[in-house]
């Protein structure tokens, strides 16, 4: 029996099985390494995170995002999909072992532990069990044009290659970094996208400057991974305070937290290529003769938007019943928040052994879990737990290189 079995092999999952291998549990790690951002992020896309917030967690000097690309370390400067890729890729080389590029179909509560059964048929034995499948199983559609048949309607982490839609009329919905930058990349690759929000207005945020005298940094703020300000450093860099507020206060932080908005550096090329339609509810939708109708009530009334295809660039919504890898049994077991699974401050479940990270653990752990950001913070906690479970010597991780 192993100790830790990972499901999932990017940021947060590569961060556990480093933290994990350094204290010297026995781990394993099933995935591809970097699969979701390498085949559902679309060609020409930019990480809105800056450079030193977009580090995976690691016990090694030398690991971080800027000890691999030093250039980069330049505050506004958006870092490149394939770059980004590059790196998690680079850091999944340096776990010994390293992942297996396989899928996990089920994981099952037995005695002593957790049944593990993977893609290649082999049941594997483990103590315990990480799940950190990342967001690609929660993303979000409005329920008022979920009907719509695959030929006319996806979601926004479906698309690579966004050049299958040139010449084509493409209704974008959503107002945040993700639909302003789905209907860019669509003009860019020769499409005519429509911008359809309920938002009056797109929100945009301001380029980072460094600050520029202590008496700035007191009056306005640190600068943490998300963002600037006192409050936000503390939901960036000390996701263990987060969690002990009222359950209300912290499920509204991780929905207002860095809400909608568009990068600054996406401004200038939202231009008149992409039609904006602001201030529209949805109300319908339907297809017919190879054509989509989205209806949308807005202040001036009922319109009706047709297009050859719609992308919900709608977010993701974590739901535990969308873990379809958990055993039903197993799932049916897990106390829940807001649909997601209830943690203590380990990142433990209800059924104990059992580890969530990154979306999944936003509810408990606040908004930092949403972005790379929150990988060292959560590998850490769990490496450390399980391993102090396990009854290992050595609990103690070094502290990452400071960047």
């Amino acid at each position: 029996m192993i100790d830790v079995l990972v499901v999932g092999a990017g940021p947060y999952g590569l961060s556990v099985a480093a933290h994990a291998q350094a204290l010297g549990l026995r781990t394993r790690i099933i995935g591809t390494p970097m699969h979701f951002w390498d085949n559902r992020m679309p060609v020409g896309m930019f990480l809105k995170s800056e450079p030193f917030a977009s580090s995976l967690g690691s016990p090694h000097p030398g690991r971080s995002f800027l000890d691999r690309h030093s250039e980069w370390d330049t505050m506004g400067r958006p870092i490149p999909l394939d770059m980004f890729t590059s790196y998690g890729r680079w850091f999944a080389e340096h776990l010994d072992p390293g992942p297996e590029e396989t899928l996990v179909t089920n994981v099952a509560q037995d005695e002593g532990g957790y049944r593990v059964t993977l893609e290649t048929e082999e049941v594997v034995r483990a103590r315990t069990v990480v799940v950190a499948i990342g967001v690609g199983a929660f993303a979000h559609t409005p329920d008022v044009i979920s009907h719509l048949s695959p030929r006319a309607l996806t979601h926004a982490s479906e698309h690579r290659d966004l050049g299958v839609f040139a010449d084509q009329d493409v209704i974008v919905v959503g107002a945040g970094q993700s639909a302003i930058e789905t209907a860019v990349l669509l003009a860019d690759a020769g499409a005519r996208p429509r911008l359809v929000a309920r938002t009056p207005r797109l929100a945009w945020n301001a380029p980072p400057r460094r600050s520029s005298s202590r008496l700035d940094t007191l009056l306005r703020g640190p600068h943490s991974g998300l963002g600037r300000g006192w409050r936000t450093w503390v939901w960036s860099e000390a996701p263990q305070v987060t969690r002990l507020l009222p359950q209300g206060a912290r499920l509204e932080l991780v929905r207002t937290t860095l809400g909608p908005a568009g990068s600054w550096w996406l401004r200038d090329r939202m231009d008149e290529r992409v039609t904006v339609n602001l201030h529209q509810h949805l109300s319908g939708a339907t297809e017919a003769d190879g054509k989509v109708m989205v209806s949308t009530l807005g202040p001036n009334g009922p319109q009706i938007h047709s297009a050859d295809h719609v992308i919900a660039a709608t977010g993701y919504r974590p739901q535990l019943d969308r873990v379809t890898v958990l055993s039903p049994d197993l799932r049916q077991r897990l106390r829940r928040v807001a649909g997601s699974p209830r943690l203590d401050a380990n990142f433990q479940a209800s059924v104990p052994g059992l580890y969530f990270t990154g979306l999944s653990a936003a509810a408990s752990f606040g908004p930092v879990m949403r972005f790379v950001h929150g990988a060292d913070f959560c590998a850490r906690r769990v490496a450390r737990h399980i391993a102090l479970h396990a009854g290992t010597r050595d609990t103690t991780v070094p502290k990452p290189v400071t960047v």
